[in-house]
């Protein structure tokens, strides 16, 4: 039959948080260690024991004897945990007394010897004695627990007591109330209902305080965690609900006792109550110091290095297009301590520190050249996160480091955060005071160090993208301007070779008309250029044009050099849409580059013909010709020129970026001292996409 009383409700709270014990160590255990496997046992036994408890409640079956058995395995768990860790944990073990040993192993004699007296009692001893026996017995084993306790925590360093203390704790309180509890039984020959049913209750109290220290200890191998994420929101729900819980039974007392202004002061209690609570919980100060004050008593280490990393992150990416990436370095160091604000000095090109940036921060400070110097000196050497309220109180730890009134003024300023990159100072942070004032300690000023270094890196990072973003627009207006000046190179060389024929042909009609040909064409190749510098666009004039008239053109042009060129085939028309003048100037450059490539005995032959949707222009010579390396590296590098002075070194390449355009390519052929062979293709299937802004035309 089923008979839940409340001393079955207690021991089944227990069981459960046994249960919860068990799972976690057993999931966190790692590298099979004694500790792990000796604190993993005490929760296995506990929970037996436990279970019997419950059970013999639930079914009201009497087992006096399992229950015995239980408990002393359980005790016995405890005496070898805590054995363990004196004699192989972090306690000074060299320090520990030899009648530790001595303390165990009569501990494992008194549950040896009771574990047979239970199994055979009526063989051996009456039951009055053995009741006796047994309680004597067990009131050792309490004080060889309580022992073992008191040597632990006394042996364990000033500094690592933290991580035992609520162990401790645990322990001592659930002994010392078995103790009075058995020593009660002893006196008067038996055991109070009460305490005997108040026993699930307490233990189910302390078993967080086991798991707390488990956590805290990773030298038992236990890898135990709990998200600080779900400890915060637990304890607010917790807190709140008990906040509720007593302002509702005080406002039932006030219903109840308080005559006629009962009902209405109950009501107003509660209206203020739930309003407290919801100003408490929307407070910011609040959740910072309820954040630290979880991480300080409840946690190995302060933060959640996965959850701040994750955080941080998040607020140097993801930020909005109005917030500004200094306003994102700001917060993500702010946030770490829970600062309201600050601001973001970083270095200039003369070498002084200035504020780029303000977050929630409205004070102007200026620093002298001086102040500033000694600042980025003493960071750089020591790379310290400067504590301001410690530099006031104790400036002798900060050697000769200066620094200016207007920043030290009492509340006003926090930390200084530097912002390391590369083994460089690029500046650093300014924080106002956190919102949970507390001091910083070695934790603290690690877990900066490593944010601001990465959030030196983006800064720097988007520094040099915006010096390269700089330095392509330079390099574009220079490029530019370098093809300016190679078209009026052209153009004054095509004009010089005019003036040199004059002499001799001015009485010539026919000269005199080509003269002003050539003319008319400079000066509308001069005036295109005009409106190129002057807009900053190129114009083209695409229009259906003859690539075998406009090569037998340019040979034609050439003509006056030798070697001559040679037309060698051309029959036929090969149409597509380009820009005629450009088109002309590319193949004329290429035509001179194979003649000043060739001896004047050598000869240049160019070959214009069509497959199906491409069409084709070879220009081979029998030259100098080119290394392989020379055509990979060099040939088609802009700027890069074998003419000296004389040459720009972009005619190749804005001959193959023209080609490209027109859908088509160069591929070049050539062996040093035998020659070589230039093969450009075009498209003849579409018209030609705008091509590339690089220059207007080039001329040979």
């Amino acid at each position: 039959m089923l008979a839940l009383d409340i001393g079955t409700i207690g021991y089944l709270f227990s069981v459960a948080a046994y249960v919860a014990l068990a799972i976690v160590l057993l999931i966190g255990w790692r590298d099979r260690k004694l500790h792990g496997a000796l604190l993993i046992t005490v929760a296995l036994t506990s929970l037996l024991w436990a279970a019997v408890l419950a059970w013999q409640g639930t079914f009201t079956t009497q087992s006096d004897q399992l229950v015995l058995i239980t408990e002393f395995l359980r005790d016995s768990a405890w005496v070898a945990f805590l054995w363990g860790i004196l004699r192989k944990g972090g306690a000074s073990s060299k320090a520990i007394p030899r009648a530790i040993d001595a303390v165990a192993l009569i501990s494992v004699g008194l549950v040896l010897g009771s574990l047979v007296l239970i199994t055979f009692p009526e063989q051996l001893i009456d039951e009055a004695t053995l009741s006796t026996i047994l309680l004597l017995s067990k009131i050792g084993l309490i004080l060889a627990v309580l022992i073992l306790v008191e040597h632990l925590f006394r042996y364990t360093a000033a500094q690592r007591r933290w991580a035992i203390k609520y162990l401790c704790l645990a322990i001592v309180g659930v002994y010392v109330f078995d103790f009075y509890k058995y020593v009660e039984a002893l006196l008067f020959q038996d055991i109070d209902i009460a305490r005997w049913e108040a026993r699930g209750y307490i233990h189910a109290l302390v078993v967080p305080l086991i798991a707390v220290s488990a956590a805290r200890n990773p030298q038992w191998h236990l890898d135990v965690y709990v998200s600080r994420r779900l400890v915060f929101h637990s304890t607010v729900i917790v807190a709140s609900g008990s906040y509720l819980i007593v302002m509702a039974a005080a406002g039932f007392y006030l219903r109840r006792y308080g005559g006629d202004w009962g009902h209405v002061s109950q009501v107003v209690l509660v209206f203020a109550a739930v309003l407290f609570l919801m100003i408490v919980a929307l407070s910011t100060q609040v959740r910072a110091k309820l954040k630290v004050f979880i991480s300080k008593h409840f946690f190995n280490y302060r933060y959640d290095y996965r959850e701040e990393w994750l955080r941080m992150t998040r607020t140097l990416v993801s930020g909005s297009t109005e917030e500004r990436l200094p306003i994102r370095a700001i917060r993500a160091i702010a946030d770490i301590l829970e600062s309201p604000g600050g601001q973001l000095w970083l270095k200039q090109s003369n070498g002084r520190l200035l504020p780029v940036e303000r977050w929630n921060s409205s004070e102007s400070l200026e620093m002298s050249q001086a102040d500033s110097e000694s600042l980025m000196r003493f960071l750089l050497d020591t790379e310290w996160v400067i504590e301001l309220k410690e530099y006031r109180e104790h400036r002798d730890r900060y050697r000769d480091l200066v620094l200016s009134a207007e920043l030290l003024a009492a509340g006003k300023f926090w930390l200084i955060v530097p912002l390391l990159h590369d083994r460089d100072l690029i500046g650093f942070i300014l924080l106002i005071p956190s919102r949970a004032t507390q001091s910083i300690n070695w934790e603290d000023r690690d877990i900066l160090k490593v944010a601001a270094r990465e959030v030196a890196g983006y800064l720097a990072q988007s520094e040099t993208l915006r010096a390269l973003t700089e330095a392509r627009q330079f390099e574009g207006f220079n490029r530019l301007s370098a093809y300016m000046i190679h078209d009026l190179k052209n153009l004054i060389a095509q004009l010089s070779l005019v003036i040199s024929n004059a002499q001799r042909h001015r009485a010539n009609p026919e000269f005199l008309q080509d003269v002003i040909g050539t003319v008319e064409n400079s000066v509308a190749r001069m005036t295109r250029l005009l409106e190129q510098l002057r807009t900053g666009a190129v114009p083209r004039q695409l229009e259906r044009v003859d690539l075998v008239q406009v090569t037998s053109q340019a040979v034609e042009m050439r003509s006056v050099t030798e070697p001559r060129p040679r037309l060698v085939s051309g029959d036929g028309k090969v149409m597509l849409e380009a820009d005629r003048d450009r088109l002309l100037a590319i193949v004329k450059h290429l035509i001179q580059n194979a003649q000043e490539a060739t001896a004047a005995n050598g000869s240049v032959n160019v070959r214009v013909w069509r497959e199906n949707t491409r069409g084709y222009l070879a220009i081979e010579d029998n030259g100098c010709g080119m290394s392989e390396e020379f055509i990979r590296e060099r040939l088609f590098r802009p700027f890069d020129t074998t003419k000296g002075l004389t040459g720009m070194g972009i005619g190749a390449f804005e001959a193959r970026e023209m080609f490209r355009a027109l859908g088509g390519d160069i591929v070049v052929a050539s062996e040093p001292d035998r020659g070589t062979q230039l093969l450009c293709s075009v498209s003849l299937s579409e018209v030609a996409v705008e091509q590339p802004a690089v220059s207007d035309e080039v001329s040979s």
